[in-house]
């Protein structure tokens, strides 16, 4: 398979996959199916929209419609079908963990691309992958998964920085894909599956200068 082939197929699996989360959260709000739309596309394009506009480049779903239908049809798939799944919340969060890890390596395939540092694409890899469900979770008036102390935008990280490096390695950009990918989703699986944190802030005590 040619590399630029399996980009497509990641960039369009991970709006599907983020439109399902935006449509699952749709279904635990009992929303009607404009609802559901909208939560879809705002969860699929939203964080590849924000990337667009910041690297000045072509905003992807208005250059090729494709992005949009997926939203969509994934939306009413959703809406005919959510009931099945008794355990909604777990299934979003699992559906969020593959479009976390594949938009952070699309995100920073993309910022390579368009001529930015590693850093900064490894940063624009983490923001096309968490600004989507930041999105959801805002709209639907819940807490934000990246706000969480459970690993979220870590496995991001993770997945966007080792594509990064990868790249800086000449590593063959399939493996490079594959292995990134899958390295977020076992990061994030692990914080689902076993709990995972990192350390959070302790507060203390200020000085008294008095």
């Amino acid at each position: 398979m040619e590399i630029l082939d399996l980009i497509r197929i990641i960039d369009l699996t991970g709006v599907a996959v983020f439109a399902a989360t935006g449509s699952l959260a749709a279904s635990r709000k009992q929303l009607d199916i404009i609802g559901f739309a909208l939560m879809a596309t705002l969860t699929g394009v939203g964080g590849g929209t924000l990337r667009d506009i910041l690297l000045d480049r072509p905003v992807f779903w208005i250059e090729d419609q494709i992005y949009l239908l997926i939203c969509f049809g994934v939306a009413v798939l959703v809406f005919i079908s959510a009931h099945r799944l008794q355990r909604r919340y777990v299934a979003l969060l699992w559906a969020d963990a593959v479009g976390l890890s594949v938009f952070a390596v699309m995100g920073a395939h993309i910022a390579l691309r368009a001529g930015s540092e590693p850093v900064i694409a490894t940063v624009f890899g983490v923001m096309t992958a968490t600004f989507g469900g930041l999105l959801r979770d805002v709209v639907a008036g819940e807490t934000p998964l990246a706000l969480k102390q459970e690993v979220y935008v870590t496995a991001a990280l993770v997945a966007s920085g080792l594509y990064v490096l990868a790249n800086l390695m000449a590593i063959p950009a399939l493996f490079a894909v594959l292995a990134a990918a899958m390295a977020g989703f076992i990061v994030r699986g692990g914080a689902i599956q076993f709990g995972w944190v990192l350390p959070g802030y302790k507060s203390r005590a200020g000085r008294d200068y008095t």
